[in-house]
């Protein structure tokens, strides 16, 4: 297989990927796998890359939830002040 891997099975490569360019590749491996016409070592091959575009992807995925959830998040309510609430005055200081 021509894609590179490192001495602990990583895929260097995958880590800059767009979410766009990991899922097309991950549902092109998966498509490969399901047609079962790759030897065992191929598809063991395409086994492990697959499974690292999906985790970078679910990555992705997370990460724009996060966002998306933070800027729509209301804003936490002002405090109150009370009639006897000490107000700090620079004049004071």
């Amino acid at each position: 297989m021509a894609d590179a891997t490192t001495t602990d099975g990583s895929f260097p490569d995958i880590a800059g990927m767009r979410y766009e360019d990991a899922r097309e590749e991950l549902i092109a491996i998966v498509a490969k796998l399901e047609a079962g016409q790759a030897p065992l070592e191929d598809s063991m091959h395409l086994w492990r890359r697959g499974e690292a575009l999906a985790a970078h992807c679910a990555t992705w995925l997370d990460g724009a939830q996060a966002e998306i959830e933070q800027a729509t998040r209301p804003p936490a309510p002002a405090a109150e002040l009370h009639a006897d609430d000490e107000i700090f005055d620079e004049d004071d200081a």
